[in-house]
């Protein structure tokens, strides 16, 4: 079938284009009844997630494995520090256009909501012990992200121990296992370009219903919050990812070039840990990092690296509080700060995952959720979420590339002659 075969060689990144493109054309057009094309879409996200816990396992052993014990140390505290500073950064900014649009002000919420009971956040003490699996195949089986992380980090640093022994049969056991680690990553990496080929039917699938059902009416009187959020999003992207970038001498518009395709997959996606394939096939094939970098980054900044959420959760506490006639003063917004940070670190790579931890937000600054009023200013954020989700997850998935591509040239593991550098120049 010679249309198939020109059909697998045209770029991905088009192809999803046009299917997103198309997707917002026709949801507008027909509206509520492409809700029945939703199914192609939901197929997409269950194919990302299906290959999300075997990606991380398998190119995070690799990752740790195949860095030496002494440098992995190295990478592993520049990406920790980078995610930090940057969501710290990018909950400022969110708090610095919240108090520029001052969403929610005026609005005046009165009346009764129905009542929203929430667990209360566990203790930092529960959260760290709860990173550690009793069981790693149930943590697989269930898809704790954060156990399977330190479970597979272990398990690498313990390989490249031991490939590196003095003891040949020792050494001769943990290549082996590396070499298999190694072919069933390699197997995920194929799979993952097969999803890829039918991303653009499932993207198509899911703008379209998306624009079908919340359409530009969902904005109403929440679109100044929309709009704070982007702005701030936009700025994080080329004032602080930009600035980045910069400082190691390379171009933000470069960047951006290169990681079109997953900024694009996670908008619509809204999930960072299912957009991870395509964000380490890009760290590959389009920005040359070296997979002993990038393996190990990207599913680690999945999981703990959100600014986007960081800055959402500033923003969507400030509109609640403003709405409610309650203003936040230097003390409550330095909370914001912290507990914004903390939270992002432990919300989960999944659409509408930061809604979820907003209420821990909310909760800190002393707008608990079973307060009615409060309640009914979350249900409209949770209204709208969907729109905000997009935006947020993007910025995600583009840290983590970010701080990807600068550890990797600080360590001289990224190939500045060829891919999407070599093209710009």
């Amino acid at each position: 079938m010679s249309w198939f075969k020109r059909y697998l060689e045209y770029p991905v990144i088009y192809k999803i284009l046009i299917g997103f493109v198309l997707g917002i054309i026709i949801g507008a057009i027909i509206g509520e009844p492409i809700a029945a094309i939703k199914p192609l879409g939901d197929l997409f996200i269950r194919l990302l997630k299906m290959i999300v816990a075997p990606i991380i396992l398998f190119s995070l052993v690799i990752g740790a494995a195949s860095i030496s014990p002494a440098r992995l140390g190295k990478v592993g505290i520049k990406i920790i520090v980078y995610y930090l500073v940057t969501s710290a950064v990018a909950v400022v900014i969110g708090i610095a256009m919240a108090n520029v649009f001052r969403p929610g002000v005026g609005l005046q919420l009165a009346g009764e909501a129905k009542e929203v009971t929430v667990k209360p956040p566990p203790s930092m003490v529960e959260v760290l012990l709860n990173i550690i699996p009793t069981n790693p195949f149930a943590a697989l089986m269930q898809g704790k992200v954060l156990q399977i992380i330190f479970f597979a980090i272990v398990l690498g640093i313990a390989i490249a121990y031991l490939r590196e022994s003095r003891i040949e049969r020792v050494r001769a056991a943990a290549n082996t296992v590396y070499q298999i680690f190694d072919g069933l990553a390699e197997c995920i990496y194929k799979i993952v370009r097969g999803v890829l080929q039918y991303a653009p039917i499932g993207v198509f699938a899911l703008i379209g219903y998306v624009v079908a059902k919340y359409g530009p009416g969902v904005l109403g009187p929440l679109a100044i919050v929309v709009i704070a959020l982007y702005v701030g999003l936009f700025i994080h992207i080329f004032l602080v990812y930009g600035g980045v970038l910069g400082a190691f001498k390379l171009s933000i518009l470069t960047f951006l070039k290169g990681a079109r395709e997953a900024m694009l997959t996670a908008f619509v996606t809204r999930s960072s840990s299912g957009t991870l394939p395509v964000t380490m096939t890009v760290a590959d094939q389009n920005f040359r990092i070296g997979r002993s970098v990038y393996s190990f980054t990207l599913p680690l900044g999945a999981t703990i690296n959100m600014d986007g959420t960081a800055m959402y959760q500033a923003i969507c506490t400030i509109f609640i509080a403003n709405a409610l006639g309650i203003p936040l003063g230097i003390d409550k917004q330095f909370i914001i700060v912290l507990t914004a940070v903390l939270a992002s670190i432990g919300t989960a790579g999944v659409p509408g995952a930061g809604l979820i931890m907003l209420a821990m937000v909310l909760e800190a600054v002393g707008l608990p959720l079973t307060d009615p009023a409060v309640a009914l200013a979350y249900s409209m954020i949770a209204g709208i979420d969907v729109i905000l989700d997009m935006g947020r997850t993007m910025v995600n998935v583009t840290g983590d590339l970010t701080g990807t591509i600068i550890v990797a040239k600080t360590e001289g593991e990224i190939d500045l002659t060829s891919g999407v550098w070599s093209r710009s120049s």
